[in-house]
């Protein structure tokens, strides 16, 4: 399988966040789609399931989504796109808000806020797909969505702890299973650890 085939594809690029123990988590994905337009207006979203805003998804039931518009900045991108949260608190410092539910989103870079309720799920094994309704939607800005492509036209390489799914991915590496780096080499050497998380190597899987 030519995995390049779905480099082919353009995909809008979304801020997703949530709140887990108080603690605001959040990740940039390319993987949140509108799948109905009538009322009530349904969103899919897909999670991987060693995101720590996977975990704040699953407890809040819920999540809001922003759409990130196209002067957004790659330290945006590589900040909530490849960080893990388990090490670093990536709403730090920035001007956050929180919709009806408690969940953070930020206005700058922003074109639109979605907030969802999940109404559905399907377990995809290392991911969950989410079917969500809208509670909240409101436009926050003008001009044109951010797109993967913009992305990796724009000079965005494929930072350490890859989070986005596909096509911001190396297509060669392996991937911790416990933070979710991606060390993109062919093969781990005997005693490698994760440089995140410093997990052992039996816990990288390959990408």
């Amino acid at each position: 399988m030519n995995r390049k085939a779905f480099d082919r594809i353009n995909y809008g690029l979304f801020l997703v966040g949530a709140a887990l123990d108080g603690r605001f988590q959040g990740c940039v994905v390319n993987s949140l789609h509108q799948v109905t337009s009538t009322n009530p207006i349904k969103f899919s979203l897909t999670l991987s399931k060693s995101n720590e805003t996977f975990k704040a998804v699953e407890a809040a039931g819920s999540f809001a989504a922003t759409v990130l518009s196209k002067d957004t900045p790659k330290e945006r991108i590589d900040l909530f796109g490849y960080k893990s949260g388990r090490v670093v608190d990536k709403f730090e410092g920035l001007p956050v808000e929180t919709d009806g539910a408690g969940n953070p989103y930020l206005r700058d870079y922003a074109l639109s806020r979605i907030s969802c309720r999940i109404v559905e799920k399907l377990d995809l094994g290392n991911y969950m797909l989410y079917i969500a309704e809208v509670t909240e939607a409101e436009v926050l800005g003008d001009g044109p969505a951010l797109t993967v492509d913009d992305y990796k036209n724009g000079g965005g390489a494929t930072p350490a702890a890859a989070t986005v799914y596909r096509t911001l991915e190396p297509n060669v590496g392996w991937r911790c299973t416990i933070c979710g780096y991606v060390a993109e080499r062919e093969t781990l050497p005997d005693g490698y650890q994760c440089p995140i998380c410093r997990a052992n190597r039996d816990k990288f899987v390959k990408v």
